[in-house]
């Protein structure tokens, strides 16, 4: 498709993380009152965010998390177990701190906002929801694309704006959750869509489908896959015929963390497929993403594959909305914490290793 004129700002390569600062953490983790590498990931993953974060002792103290809700025009296929009305009704219940991302994070003390990008049924919530909708939901991709290129960089958009605010509020660490009643088959159709793998490999139950609900879901992605099989090439040409508006807020926000020199914690099935979009149009983004956890949805392996990415955790997970990822965050704040406050060889006097 034509570049569209809004879509300038997703090539934007991001910087890179600081060399430096990842060298300095290093030689201070080498004088830690531990055996090298003892502390196994958690070292690693400080290394990680030093660089992302510029500093030799990071933090991630001040979290956001963004969940993203819309709804899905493939639901006309029966490809969900629960009604579409659901969304809706979850939004709202994000906006009464009902929900298992609210009530995680208070237990972060990490901001939740929550952006409706477009429902079937519009939600109650007086308070506590962003408004961007876009439309009541993506078209049925089966046989039309699923928005069209003003309503992508509509998404796109509502992602980089959701990260500036984030920017504005000197964040350490930006977590991108769902909501959207069909995502886990727009997510599978865009991961077949950039080749991860073939539709039996990657469809999987996502709400509590059974075994013949998961064939039908297989056989939709297939003839959706079929019937764009001719524009599925470009990166943007993908999202736009295959994605939900939620996933491709999560894109447009991965991209943008990037650019803003912002580490992303990303969440399971659905943010996977996100980032792997990301990374698809805007490679650079790669090296700002740290990954949650291995999700119990079929082909979320396949996906962390195609993104080499290692998983903090492997806890069974499958909910969405941002919640593996909340789950991990206690893991990375020990990781920094142990860098930050354990003393020295020298502080302590303890004595080194000798060879």
């Amino acid at each position: 498709m034509p570049e569209h004129p809004d879509l300038g700002w997703v090539r934007i390569p991001p910087g890179t993380p600081d060399i430096a600062a990842t060298s300095g953490a290093a030689a201070r983790q080498a004088q830690l009152t531990k055996p090298p590498g003892s502390l196994g990931r958690l070292e690693h993953e400080v290394l990680r965010l030093a660089g992302l974060q510029g500093r030799e002792r990071p933090a991630v103290d001040r979290v956001q998390i963004c969940v993203f809700a819309a709804d899905h025009g493939v639901v006309a296929e029966s490809v969900s177990a629960f009604p579409q009305a659901v969304t809706a009704q979850m939004i709202d219940n994000f906006a009464h701190g009902g929900a298992a991302i609210s009530v995680l994070a208070r237990s972060l003390d990490a901001r939740l906002e929550v952006v409706d990008l477009g429902t079937v049924v519009e939600s109650d919530a007086a308070q506590g929801v962003r408004r961007q909708r876009i439309a009541p939901s993506t078209a049925n991709f089966v046989n039309a694309p699923a928005m069209d290129a003003a309503q992508m960089a509509q998404a796109l958009a509502a992602g980089r704006e959701a990260v500036a605010r984030a920017a504005a509020d000197r964040v350490e660490l930006f977590i991108g959750g769902d909501m959207g009643i069909g995502n886990s088959t727009s997510a599978a159709a865009l991961a077949c869509g950039y080749g991860v793998g073939a539709a039996r490999q990657l469809a999987g139950p996502g709400t509590g489908l059974n075994a013949e609900g998961v064939r039908r879901k297989i056989s939709v992605i297939e003839r959706a896959l079929a019937h764009h099989r001719e524009q599925l090439h470009a990166p943007l040409d993908v999202l736009r015929l295959l994605g939900g508006f939620e996933i491709v807020a999560l894109t447009g926000a991965y991209i943008a963390c990037a650019q803003a020199g912002i580490a992303a914690l990303v969440d399971g099935f659905i943010s996977t497929a996100a980032a792997l979009a990301a990374c698809r149009i805007n490679p650079g983004t790669h090296d700002w993403l740290l990954f949650a956890h291995n999700s119990a949805e079929p082909g979320h392996a396949a996906l962390l594959k195609a993104l080499d990415a290692e998983p903090l955790l492997d806890l069974g997970m499958r909910l969405g909305e941002g919640s593996g990822a909340a789950v991990a965050v206690p893991l990375l704040r020990s990781a920094c914490l142990l860098h930050a406050q354990m003393a020295t060889f020298a502080e302590a006097g303890v004595a080194g290793r000798q060879a």
